[in-house]
């Protein structure tokens, strides 16, 4: 059993996903500060926040409705690295690396739950 939400896998992959995105939207236009950027990143942390107010939740209902928001951000986030792709903001590399930790994020959510 875990201590807190820190050690578990899926926190873990979600905040990395974070990480990156605050990484790579730095480097988007000024003009998009309050725009994309600070849409992607609200629902990256999203993910991540989710997960560990989940985590402490004593019923499964409870649970399982923290950790389908954080479906739901992954979803949006999905949208927001196609966005900033099309719009030029982050290259073919970017792009991939921001989906593959995506992906990781989603697949050890849903492990969890």
């Amino acid at each position: 059993m875990t201590q807190s939400f820190k050690e578990v896998v899926a926190w873990q992959k979600a905040h990395a996903y974070v990480l990156n995105v605050y990484s790579v939207t730095k480097h988007f236009p000024e003009y998009e500060r309050f725009g994309l950027s600070s849409q992607f990143q609200r629902a990256a942390v999203s993910i991540a926040a989710n997960i560990a107010e989940g985590y402490k939740k004593i019923g499964k209902a409870d649970k399982l409705r923290f950790f389908n928001i954080s479906q739901g951000s992954i979803e949006e986030c999905r949208y927001y690295i196609r966005l900033a792709f099309d719009l030029g903001y982050i290259n073919e590399e970017q792009h991939q690396e921001l989906q593959f930790s995506l992906y990781n994020s989603s697949k050890f959510l849903n492990s969890y739950c």
